[in-house]
């Protein structure tokens, strides 16, 4: 299950929207994650933190969910954050080019 949360600015547009992804980022929490991100960025929101504190493993089919969300936010002119990633999940998203356009904290 995912949970997120979102910093508004002074005109009440989310400026900063934080998600937390699952033990497991798979098809269905991926989807989860996309569904929520796609939300936020419709409300304007202009970056997207994904944190990953929980997140024990990630499989193919969410690393490609991911991709479609870095895709979506640049085309709304929005920015994405990976956080709180353990060493397993940088090095794959290193190795998988993930990195090259996202922020990493």
């Amino acid at each position: 299950m995912i949970q997120a949360n979102a910093v508004p600015a002074a005109d009440g547009v989310e400026e900063r929207s934080v998600i937390v992804a699952g033990d497991y980022l798979n098809k269905l929490s991926g989807e989860q994650i996309e569904y929520e991100c796609k939300r936020r960025l419709a409300a304007g929101c202009k970056e997207l933190v994904v944190n990953f504190a929980q997140t024990e493993l990630v499989n193919s089919i969410g690393v490609s969910i991911l991709l479609g969300v870095i895709d979506i936010a640049s085309k709304n002119g929005a920015s994405v954050v990976f956080s709180d990633m353990n060493e397993d999940t940088v090095e794959l998203f290193d190795m998988l080019g993930l990195t090259k356009h996202v922020t990493i904290v």
